[in-house]
Protein backbone atom coordinates (compact mmCIF):
# COMPACT_ATOMS: atom_id res chain seq x y z
CA UNK A 1 0.00 0.00 0.00
CA UNK A 2 2.86 2.70 0.83
CA UNK A 3 4.42 1.37 -2.25
CA UNK A 4 1.55 2.34 -4.41
CA UNK A 5 0.82 5.95 -2.36
CA UNK A 6 4.73 6.70 -2.97
CA UNK A 7 3.85 5.87 -6.68
CA UNK A 8 0.75 8.16 -6.84
CA UNK A 9 3.29 10.97 -5.45
CA UNK A 10 5.67 10.55 -7.50
CA UNK A 11 3.11 10.50 -10.79
CA UNK A 12 1.41 13.75 -9.27
CA UNK A 13 4.84 15.72 -9.30
CA UNK A 14 5.55 14.70 -12.29
CA UNK A 15 2.89 15.77 -14.00
CA UNK A 16 2.82 18.64 -11.94
CA UNK A 17 6.66 19.30 -13.09
CA UNK A 18 5.38 18.50 -16.91
CA UNK A 19 2.53 21.21 -16.07
CA UNK A 20 4.86 24.31 -15.29
CA UNK A 21 7.18 23.30 -17.79
CA UNK A 22 4.24 23.13 -20.67
CA UNK A 23 2.80 26.39 -19.05
CA UNK A 24 6.24 28.07 -19.07
CA UNK A 25 6.63 27.29 -22.89
CA UNK A 26 3.21 28.84 -23.55
CA UNK A 27 3.39 32.27 -22.02
CA UNK A 28 5.36 34.43 -24.28
CA UNK A 29 7.35 37.10 -22.51
CA UNK A 30 10.13 39.49 -23.76
CA UNK A 31 13.53 38.80 -24.92
CA UNK A 32 16.05 39.49 -21.61
CA UNK A 33 20.01 40.15 -21.32
CA UNK A 34 21.54 38.23 -18.86
CA UNK A 35 22.09 41.27 -16.70
CA UNK A 36 17.77 42.17 -16.76
CA UNK A 37 17.56 37.59 -15.48
CA UNK A 38 19.74 38.38 -13.17
CA UNK A 39 17.54 40.72 -11.80
CA UNK A 40 14.24 40.01 -12.80
CA UNK A 41 14.86 35.89 -12.84
CA UNK A 42 17.16 35.25 -9.87
CA UNK A 43 16.06 38.28 -8.02
CA UNK A 44 19.23 40.32 -7.82
CA UNK A 45 20.07 44.16 -7.60
CA UNK A 46 21.24 46.87 -9.63
CA UNK A 47 23.87 49.26 -8.63
CA UNK A 48 22.78 52.64 -7.19
CA UNK A 49 22.65 55.10 -9.11
CA UNK A 50 23.43 53.23 -12.28
CA UNK A 51 19.59 52.56 -13.93
CA UNK A 52 18.84 54.61 -16.66
CA UNK A 53 15.01 55.26 -14.79
CA UNK A 54 17.00 56.46 -11.29
CA UNK A 55 16.90 60.52 -12.29
CA UNK A 56 14.23 59.93 -15.11
CA UNK A 57 11.52 62.79 -14.62
CA UNK A 58 9.42 62.32 -17.97
CA UNK A 59 6.00 62.11 -17.96
CA UNK A 60 4.60 58.71 -19.11
CA UNK A 61 4.14 54.92 -17.39
CA UNK A 62 6.47 52.66 -16.90
CA UNK A 63 6.09 48.84 -17.31
CA UNK A 64 7.56 45.38 -16.28
CA UNK A 65 9.99 44.45 -18.66
CA UNK A 66 9.50 41.11 -19.27
CA UNK A 67 5.59 40.88 -19.61
CA UNK A 68 5.01 44.79 -20.59
CA UNK A 69 2.21 44.59 -17.76
CA UNK A 70 2.12 49.16 -16.60
CA UNK A 71 3.32 49.09 -12.69
CA UNK A 72 3.79 52.76 -12.17
CA UNK A 73 2.55 56.18 -13.11
CA UNK A 74 5.17 58.91 -13.81
CA UNK A 75 3.16 61.31 -11.35
CA UNK A 76 4.15 58.98 -8.36
CA UNK A 77 7.45 58.85 -9.07
CA UNK A 78 9.54 60.88 -6.34
CA UNK A 79 13.71 61.74 -6.21
CA UNK A 80 13.77 60.06 -2.79
CA UNK A 81 17.89 59.91 -3.00
CA UNK A 82 18.56 56.34 -2.80
CA UNK A 83 19.82 55.24 -5.80
CA UNK A 84 17.08 53.75 -7.33
CA UNK A 85 13.47 54.59 -8.96
CA UNK A 86 11.38 55.47 -6.76
CA UNK A 87 7.31 55.25 -6.60
CA UNK A 88 5.11 56.06 -3.84
CA UNK A 89 2.44 54.33 -5.38
CA UNK A 90 1.53 51.92 -7.79
CA UNK A 91 -0.63 51.09 -10.57
CA UNK A 92 -4.10 49.29 -9.06
CA UNK A 93 -3.81 45.57 -8.66
CA UNK A 94 -0.45 45.66 -11.26
CA UNK A 95 2.25 44.74 -8.27
CA UNK A 96 2.17 42.45 -5.70
CA UNK A 97 3.92 41.73 -1.99
CA UNK A 98 5.68 39.27 -0.30
CA UNK A 99 8.20 38.32 2.14
CA UNK A 100 11.40 38.40 1.36
CA UNK A 101 13.92 35.51 1.59
CA UNK A 102 15.94 36.88 4.43
CA UNK A 103 12.43 37.19 6.01
CA UNK A 104 12.56 40.94 7.10
CA UNK A 105 11.84 42.68 3.96
CA UNK A 106 8.91 43.16 1.66
CA UNK A 107 9.93 41.71 -2.09
CA UNK A 108 7.46 43.60 -4.95
CA UNK A 109 6.61 41.49 -7.58
CA UNK A 110 4.62 42.01 -11.46
CA UNK A 111 1.74 40.48 -10.51
CA UNK A 112 1.45 39.33 -13.72
CA UNK A 113 4.31 37.88 -14.57
CA UNK A 114 6.08 37.34 -11.03
CA UNK A 115 9.04 39.57 -12.08
CA UNK A 116 11.30 40.71 -9.52
CA UNK A 117 10.82 44.54 -8.88
CA UNK A 118 12.74 45.53 -5.88
CA UNK A 119 11.19 46.37 -2.29
CA UNK A 120 8.94 48.12 -0.50
CA UNK A 121 9.95 50.32 2.45
CA UNK A 122 6.42 52.26 5.08
CA UNK A 123 7.22 54.54 7.42
CA UNK A 124 9.59 56.53 5.88
CA UNK A 125 7.72 59.90 5.74
CA UNK A 126 9.61 60.42 2.48
CA UNK A 127 5.90 61.34 0.73
CA UNK A 128 2.48 61.86 2.11
CA UNK A 129 1.73 58.31 1.24
CA UNK A 130 4.69 57.31 3.56
CA UNK A 131 5.58 54.55 1.01
CA UNK A 132 8.32 53.66 -1.48
CA UNK A 133 8.63 51.45 -4.03
CA UNK A 134 12.27 50.87 -4.54
CA UNK A 135 12.77 49.58 -8.25
CA UNK A 136 15.47 48.16 -10.08
CA UNK A 137 15.62 50.05 -13.82
CA UNK A 138 16.13 46.79 -15.32
CA UNK A 139 13.23 45.72 -14.11
CA UNK A 140 10.96 48.30 -16.04
CA UNK A 141 10.46 49.71 -19.50
CA UNK A 142 8.99 53.23 -20.19
CA UNK A 143 6.28 54.70 -22.54
CA UNK A 144 6.31 58.58 -22.51
CA UNK A 145 3.05 60.23 -22.42
CA UNK A 146 3.16 61.24 -26.18
CA UNK A 147 3.39 57.57 -26.82
CA UNK A 148 0.48 56.65 -25.30
CA UNK A 149 -1.62 58.90 -27.33
CA UNK A 150 -3.08 58.43 -30.47
CA UNK A 151 -0.88 55.56 -32.30
CA UNK A 152 -0.60 57.76 -35.72
CA UNK A 153 1.71 60.57 -33.40
CA UNK A 154 4.45 57.84 -32.74
CA UNK A 155 7.08 58.03 -35.19
CA UNK A 156 10.87 56.29 -34.90
CA UNK A 157 13.53 57.54 -37.91
CA UNK A 158 16.67 55.05 -38.47
CA UNK A 159 18.97 55.56 -40.91
CA UNK A 160 21.33 52.38 -41.49
CA UNK A 161 22.19 52.43 -45.12
CA UNK A 162 19.95 51.74 -48.22
CA UNK A 163 16.54 52.62 -47.18
CA UNK A 164 15.44 50.28 -49.54
CA UNK A 165 16.60 47.35 -47.19
CA UNK A 166 16.21 49.35 -43.98
CA UNK A 167 12.34 49.39 -44.79
CA UNK A 168 12.08 45.67 -46.24
CA UNK A 169 12.24 44.47 -42.16
CA UNK A 170 10.04 47.01 -40.36
CA UNK A 171 7.72 47.13 -43.14
CA UNK A 172 6.96 43.70 -41.91
CA UNK A 173 7.10 43.98 -37.93
CA UNK A 174 3.70 43.47 -36.66
CA UNK A 175 2.65 46.69 -34.75
CA UNK A 176 4.32 49.30 -37.82
CA UNK A 177 1.25 51.29 -39.01
CA UNK A 178 3.33 52.65 -42.48
CA UNK A 179 7.12 53.53 -43.00
CA UNK A 180 8.64 55.79 -46.12
CA UNK A 181 11.73 56.03 -46.93
CA UNK A 182 13.35 59.87 -47.22
CA UNK A 183 16.26 61.91 -46.21
CA UNK A 184 17.01 63.45 -42.97
CA UNK A 185 20.39 65.23 -40.76
CA UNK A 186 21.47 67.46 -43.74
CA UNK A 187 21.12 71.15 -44.85
CA UNK A 188 18.67 71.28 -48.05
CA UNK A 189 15.30 71.59 -48.07
CA UNK A 190 13.44 68.58 -49.99
CA UNK A 191 16.76 67.27 -51.38
CA UNK A 192 15.79 64.80 -54.41
CA UNK A 193 17.66 61.43 -54.82
CA UNK A 194 20.62 62.74 -56.92
CA UNK A 195 21.48 65.29 -54.80
CA UNK A 196 21.84 63.22 -52.08
CA UNK A 197 23.75 60.42 -53.22
CA UNK A 198 26.11 63.02 -55.46
CA UNK A 199 26.27 66.30 -53.58
CA UNK A 200 27.13 66.94 -50.42
CA UNK A 201 23.58 67.74 -48.42
CA UNK A 202 24.84 65.75 -45.51
CA UNK A 203 21.12 64.24 -45.24
CA UNK A 204 21.52 60.20 -44.37
CA UNK A 205 19.17 57.76 -46.20
CA UNK A 206 16.80 57.30 -43.81
CA UNK A 207 13.29 55.69 -42.88
CA UNK A 208 10.41 57.11 -40.95
CA UNK A 209 8.04 54.52 -38.97
CA UNK A 210 4.46 54.95 -37.73
CA UNK A 211 4.01 52.30 -35.25
CA UNK A 212 1.71 51.52 -32.80
CA UNK A 213 2.94 51.35 -29.30
CA UNK A 214 0.40 48.70 -27.72
CA UNK A 215 1.51 46.47 -30.17
CA UNK A 216 5.59 46.99 -30.89
CA UNK A 217 7.54 49.26 -28.83
CA UNK A 218 10.43 51.75 -29.58
CA UNK A 219 13.17 49.43 -27.97
CA UNK A 220 12.12 46.62 -30.21
CA UNK A 221 12.10 48.98 -32.88
CA UNK A 222 15.29 50.26 -32.02
CA UNK A 223 17.06 46.76 -30.81
CA UNK A 224 15.48 45.58 -34.88
CA UNK A 225 17.32 48.71 -36.15
CA UNK A 226 21.40 47.34 -35.00
CA UNK A 227 19.97 43.65 -36.10
CA UNK A 228 19.58 44.37 -40.14
CA UNK A 229 22.52 46.25 -40.53
CA UNK A 230 26.24 46.92 -39.23
CA UNK A 231 26.18 49.27 -36.87
CA UNK A 232 30.58 49.33 -36.80
CA UNK A 233 30.59 50.54 -40.38
CA UNK A 234 31.54 54.46 -40.83
CA UNK A 235 29.70 56.49 -43.63
CA UNK A 236 28.59 52.82 -45.74
CA UNK A 237 26.78 49.87 -45.47
CA UNK A 238 28.44 46.60 -47.35
CA UNK A 239 29.16 47.60 -50.44
CA UNK A 240 27.25 51.30 -50.62
CA UNK A 241 29.84 54.13 -49.59
CA UNK A 242 29.43 57.63 -48.61
CA UNK A 243 27.64 60.02 -46.14
CA UNK A 244 24.50 59.19 -46.93
CA UNK A 245 24.77 55.26 -45.68
CA UNK A 246 25.73 56.15 -42.38
CA UNK A 247 24.54 54.70 -39.37
CA UNK A 248 22.30 56.94 -37.37
CA UNK A 249 19.29 56.87 -34.71
CA UNK A 250 17.13 60.27 -35.06
CA UNK A 251 15.99 60.58 -32.09
CA UNK A 252 12.29 62.42 -31.30
CA UNK A 253 12.15 62.42 -27.58
CA UNK A 254 14.24 61.87 -24.14
CA UNK A 255 12.76 58.33 -24.00
CA UNK A 256 14.02 57.58 -27.36
CA UNK A 257 17.38 58.67 -27.34
CA UNK A 258 18.21 56.79 -24.04
CA UNK A 259 17.32 53.38 -25.10
CA UNK A 260 19.24 53.94 -28.34
CA UNK A 261 22.12 54.79 -26.03
CA UNK A 262 21.16 52.17 -23.50
CA UNK A 263 21.70 49.42 -26.62
CA UNK A 264 24.50 51.15 -28.03
CA UNK A 265 26.04 50.51 -24.60
CA UNK A 266 25.13 46.98 -24.42
CA UNK A 267 26.51 46.37 -27.97
CA UNK A 268 29.70 48.22 -26.43
CA UNK A 269 30.00 46.02 -23.50
CA UNK A 270 29.45 42.65 -25.99
CA UNK A 271 32.88 44.23 -27.68
CA UNK A 272 31.40 45.83 -31.01
CA UNK A 273 33.16 49.26 -31.69
CA UNK A 274 29.66 50.91 -32.71
CA UNK A 275 29.49 53.82 -35.37
CA UNK A 276 26.36 54.92 -34.86
CA UNK A 277 25.08 58.15 -34.03
CA UNK A 278 22.45 59.60 -31.85
CA UNK A 279 20.76 62.63 -32.99
CA UNK A 280 17.85 64.65 -32.67
CA UNK A 281 15.41 63.87 -35.21
CA UNK A 282 14.87 67.09 -37.99
CA UNK A 283 12.73 67.45 -41.09
CA UNK A 284 12.12 64.04 -43.07
CA UNK A 285 11.73 64.78 -46.76
CA UNK A 286 10.29 61.79 -48.37
CA UNK A 287 11.79 60.42 -51.15
CA UNK A 288 10.57 59.65 -54.41
CA UNK A 289 7.50 57.34 -55.41
CA UNK A 290 9.34 54.93 -57.15
CA UNK A 291 12.02 54.35 -54.18
CA UNK A 292 9.00 53.67 -51.59
CA UNK A 293 8.05 50.01 -50.74
CA UNK A 294 11.26 49.14 -53.72
CA UNK A 295 12.32 45.35 -52.51
CA UNK A 296 8.18 44.67 -52.19
CA UNK A 297 7.88 45.97 -55.59
CA UNK A 298 10.81 44.41 -56.94
CA UNK A 299 9.37 41.22 -55.25
CA UNK A 300 13.41 40.49 -53.87
CA UNK A 301 15.20 40.75 -51.14
CA UNK A 302 17.41 43.43 -50.20
CA UNK A 303 21.21 42.88 -51.11
CA UNK A 304 23.26 44.65 -48.22
CA UNK A 305 20.74 43.75 -45.04
CA UNK A 306 20.99 40.33 -43.23
CA UNK A 307 18.89 40.19 -39.79
CA UNK A 308 22.12 39.25 -37.17
CA UNK A 309 21.24 38.64 -33.50
CA UNK A 310 23.65 40.67 -31.62
CA UNK A 311 21.77 41.16 -28.31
Amino acid sequence: MKRILGLLTLLLALSSITFSQDMEKKTKFNPLTDFEKYVIVHKGTERPGTGIYNAHFEEGTYTCKRCDTPLYKSDDKFDSHCGWPSFDDEIEGAVKRETDADGRRTEILCANCDAHLGHVFIGERLTDKNTRHCVNSASLNFTPAEEEKAAETNVAIFAGGCFWGVEYYFAKLPGVISTSVGYTGGEKNNPTYKEVCYTDTGHAEALEIKYDPNKVSYEELARLFFEIHDPTQVNRQGPDVGKQYRSEVFYTSNYQKEIADKLIKELEDKGYNVATKVTKASTFWDAEEYHQMYYFKKKSKPYCHIKTERF
